[in-house]
């Protein structure tokens, strides 16, 4: 069975080191494997119940659901900005919680990993990601979890997928992404 992952960066940074961090995941995909990082997240309007009305959604949050829809799982990559979730990725997984009981998260399996400055890698803001995926329908593979602390003085000089560590995790942590894909009833 061929997987299908689609990729959320909660960065818009163009030298964003959890971007390289998915583009390693990307790298070290396994064979049979499809990891696509998600663009234009950043053209996304702030969620707002009054635009998200059934023909007239904006057409950037409408593509972002129908990318969204064809994926098998997700593997979103979380900084952390002052001690919790970014913006970005909150909206996305805001417009993906809608419409009320059709998410698009409900029933897949996710995964959350990151990099930050950070002693912690990040933990605190993976953690609420987890939580609000969680509570939008996706179920999270809890034993596949990865925070890599430091990241603004390890990957200075180092593209993560360079690095030994990032190199021997995030391949394991994709595999049982996809096992979860595998194992997952047809949604």
């Amino acid at each position: 069975m061929s997987v299908r992952i689609l990729a959320f960066v909660g960065s818009l940074r163009a030298g964003s080191h959890n971007r390289q961090l998915a583009e390693a995941a990307v790298k070290h995909a396994p064979e049979g494997v499809e990891i696509a990082i998600y663009e234009g997240l950043a053209d996304i309007p702030f969620y707002n119940e009054d635009i998200d009305v059934e023909g007239a959604v904006p057409a950037t949050a409408a593509k972002l659901r129908e990318t969204a829809g064809s994926a098998d799982a997700f593997l979103l990559f979380s900084p952390e900005y002052n001690g919790t979730i970014t913006a970005v990725m909150k909206n996305t997984i805001d417009w993906l919680s809608r419409p009320f009981g059709a998410s698009s998260f409900t029933g897949k399996p996710v995964v959350v990993v990151g990099t930050a400055y950070g002693q912690y890698g990040g933990k605190w803001a993976q953690e609420e990601t987890r939580k609000a995926v969680g509570i939008a329908g996706g179920v999270i593979v809890e034993e596949a979890e990865l925070s890599i602390p430091g990241s603004v003085v390890r990957f200075a000089e180092l593209h993560p997928q360079d690095d030994a560590e990032v190199a021997e995790k995030l391949p394991k942590v994709v595999a049982k992404l996809v096992a979860a894909a595998e194992a997952a009833p047809a949604v």
